[in-house]
């Protein structure tokens, strides 16, 4: 356990936002994370759990306790001949564990490859990309209630998992602290494939046969194209959601604009591509002060270097006023404003 003062988490927040807090607090396995709970955090000022930071805008100095978990290892825990069941730390970084997977042959989180963030972070967001979303192959979680210090576990179906949504970003948000992510991998693996550029980017590249391996790599390639490296220029991936909405909305939305980018969800809503929006309205690529949205891919909002919190999220508001007014249609954040 280490324990710091006034400690700047410039370092601790993709967008590379100079704020600090009052008290930085580093765990590193499960026995000190109830021991903290316990005896040392003070309840009664504001505290905040953070992974990698890769899904957070600070606005302002945190003016309480920042908790980082950053314990390590993989452990296979069970396996049968189709399937393996994998227990990750929540300290480990999200990519690491899914390369570990590939090397090792186990499929399910190949097409999750590049997400920024930790383990533990996942399915808090219910993390997802080119067509699978952490929830296909989470199985539980264990962690430590903030309360009482307690280890308790979590179970697929009590986490409620939705879009980029899960029971830990609503009622159980910042009540406790998860120490490990157990992930349900397939030995025989089915490709996904079609979602996205995905089958395009796979013909561009030489390979004998198809594997997870493959498809880990195609996903790398186009996502290094597509996004910028956050230690080059500071961001948090997609700062918006992509908007769902009814038939009846979507089909107004078809006859206004005939190339209208969206997805049928085939439960009678549609998944508009909030980037096609965005460069519709005339953003994608646009420089503001400090803060521009990517060249490349119009969701992400970028620091160009000394760029505020406050500005950001200036920015990112004025997004989703030209998009109401354009197209009738509410821009949720992805990010969370602290």
């Amino acid at each position: 356990m280490e324990i710091k003062s006034n400690y700047s988490l410039k370092k601790h927040n993709t967008f590379g936002v100079d704020v600090s807090c009052n008290t930085f607090v580093t765990l590193t396995n499960q026995k000190e994370a109830s021991d903290y709970v316990q005896n040392k955090l003070d309840k009664t000022q504001p505290y905040l759990l953070i992974g990698e930071g890769s899904n957070i805008l600070f606005i302002n100095d945190f003016e309480g306790t920042v908790i980082h978990m950053q314990n390590k290892g993989f452990e296979v825990l069970d396996e049968t001949h189709k399937n393996v069941w994998i227990k990750a730390a929540a300290g480990e970084i999200w990519d690491d564990f899914v390369a570990w997977s590939v090397e090792r042959k186990y499929a399910g989180a190949e097409n999750l490859s590049l997400i920024p963030g930790t383990v533990g972070a996942a399915p808090i967001q219910n993390i997802g990309a080119y067509g699978i979303e952490l929830s296909e192959i989470f199985n539980g979680l264990e962690a430590i209630e903030i309360e009482t210090g307690e280890l308790r576990r979590f179970y697929l179906r009590e986490l409620q998992f939705g879009y980029r949504d899960s029971l830990f970003k609503q009622e159980l948000k910042n009540k406790y602290i998860i120490t490990a992510v157990i992930l349900k991998l397939n030995k025989f693996p089915f490709f996904k494939i079609d979602y996205g550029n995905i089958k395009a980017e796979l013909e561009s590249m030489s390979y004998e046969n198809l594997s997870i391996a493959i498809i880990r790599q195609a996903i790398i390639n186009i996502r290094n194209r597509k996004l910028p490296d956050p230690k080059l220029r500071g961001n948090a991936g997609s700062f918006f959601k992509n908007p769902i909405v009814n038939q009846k909305m979507h089909n107004e939305l078809i006859k206004r604009f005939p190339k209208l980018a969206s997805y049928d969800l085939k439960n009678g809503s549609f998944k508009l591509a909030a980037a096609w929006l965005i460069d519709q309205a005339g953003f994608k690529g646009l420089k503001k002060g400090n803060v521009a949205v990517h060249e490349n891919q119009a969701l992400i909002l970028t620091n160009l270097g000394q760029a505020s919190g406050k500005e950001l999220l200036s920015f990112s508001e004025e997004i989703q006023r030209k998009i109401e007014e354009m197209f009738g249609v509410e821009l949720e954040r992805e990010v969370n404003i602290i």
